[in-house]
């Protein structure tokens, strides 16, 4: 998978890929060991949803969801080219498999929580999850979505965070300690330790707690 990403990525000239390996263990885990999905009916009601609202890194989620069948293996080879479906950003209207059109930072976890809601006035058991990155922790969005899961009691709802220690314009912070201050279940872990990926990401779907939940995924950017 990480050979996907960087032969997409250079053969195009386009795209992120340290952004990309950082978060494809999290990303290839969920789809293998976590998640309920039907490749051949992306649509279906009894799945889970997965958003990845850090955009940029979307050549992860092209070679998981391609490995996974939701589509050929050789659309990997027009990635970012002209009336290619895979482009430099997620599309939800092109692409199977992809649960929101995501790229503009901070806007990911909103849609996941209006689904997470959704599923909660349709009294439906599919799980809600959403990553996100450190730099885009900044964004106002991020932090109003937070206090509204908490207040809504939206325990299907479950958001990690690509803790890479990158970003542009800021610091980094004691995310665990700062969404824990919100009132959500938080937890931390290895994001590229497949067996703690899949320990941690269970045992938080099969909580019993009425929160929501987030797990700080400690990665390296570039991993690989």
């Amino acid at each position: 998978l990480r050979k996907d990403v960087v032969d997409m990525i250079y053969k195009s000239t386009e795209g992120h890929i340290p952004s990309a390996l950082c978060i494809i263990d999290i990303i290839y885990v969920l789809y293998k060991r976590v998640l309920k999905f039907n490749p051949k009916n992306p649509e279906w009601d009894g799945r889970d949803y997965f958003i990845l609202s850090k955009g940029h890194g979307c050549a992860a989620l092209y070679s998981v969801l391609a490995h996974f069948g939701f589509f050929s293996k050789d659309e990997l080879k027009t990635y970012c080219k002209l009336n290619s479906i895979l482009g430099g950003h997620p599309d939800r209207n092109k692409i199977p498999g992809v649960e929101a059109t995501t790229g503009s930072l901070g806007h990911g976890l909103p849609i996941g929580l209006g689904i997470a809601l959704a599923m909660k006035i349709l009294n439906k058991p599919n799980k809600v999850v959403v990553l996100i990155g450190d730099g885009e922790s900044n964004e106002g969005t991020i932090w109003e979505s937070a206090q509204i899961a908490k207040n809504m009691s939206l325990d299907n709802l479950i958001v990690i965070i690509d803790r890479n220690k990158s970003q542009a314009y800021s610091f980094d912070y004691d995310y665990r300690k700062i969404w824990d201050s919100f009132g959500w279940d938080a937890e931390e872990m290895d994001g590229h330790n497949h067996k703690e990926i899949e320990e941690k990401l269970k045992m938080i779907l099969n909580s019993n707690s009425k929160l929501p939940k987030v797990v700080v995924a400690n990665t390296i950017k570039g991993k690989g």
